[in-house]
């Protein structure tokens, strides 16, 4: 009976430390993905790092041409944007005619960059198409995404809507980017749901309004 009564504390010593070296191997391997994570991107590691998107004018209503884009870049200085009038109303567009719409130029398949296309316009690579509403087009591949619907996929190979700027506009008809809607941009955390992702990884433009 004492030899079992002494070897019963001996075993709950060693479950206790076979315990104790599982939870500091996670630990540790918790450790190393932070700081793995803040090598690829070294925004996240400094307490500097921007948590909200700037509010940047970006046009007028009375600028604007239909049918013809414009290019801004928004929310970093890197990351271009088409601001257009559509000439048809459209889902989340703003203006009094509810056809101004923003989106990130960047596919959402391969990060090209894709071309805008009036209802019945044709891009230069595939004279065979002929858009019967506002689209973007992509010749890399082919990708096609509705400007009149959130940017959704039509056809091709991208898995995913275009990321959308949100808009504001003033009494005075100028236009602010306040925001973008998910996935993140094309380049960062691809498909992210998270639109943080977009803050990260260079320079935010200057503020503005």
């Amino acid at each position: 009976m004492s030899s079992n009564t002494e070897r019963e504390p001996d075993q709950e010593r060693r479950n206790f430390l076979k315990v104790a070296i599982v939870a500091s191997a996670v630990l540790a391997s918790g450790g190393v993905a932070a700081i793995g994570k803040a090598l690829v991107n070294p925004s996240l590691a400094s307490s500097g790092a921007p948590t909200t998107f700037p509010k940047v004018k970006v046009g007028t209503l009375s600028s604007l041409v239909v049918g013809t884009p414009i290019t801004f870049y928004y929310p970093l200085d890197t990351e271009p944007n088409i601001l257009v009038k559509l000439g048809q109303s459209a889902e989340n567009g703003v203006g009094p005619e509810g056809d101004v719409v923003a989106y990130s130029s960047f596919c959402q398949h391969l990060g090209c960059s894709y071309g805008y296309l009036p209802k019945g316009g044709s891009p230069s690579c595939n004279g065979s198409f002929s858009a019967v509403k506002p689209v973007g087009y992509c010749c890399c591949h082919g990708s096609v995404y509705d400007l009149t619907a959130g940017a959704e996929v039509i056809s091709g190979p991208s898995p995913r809507p275009l990321p959308r700027v949100l808009l504001e506009v003033d009494s005075a008809g100028n236009i602010y980017a306040t925001g973008m809607t998910p996935p993140s941009v094309y380049g960062h955390n691809t498909g992210s749901s998270d639109p943080a992702d977009d803050l990260q990884g260079g320079n935010l433009v200057n503020e503005g309004g």
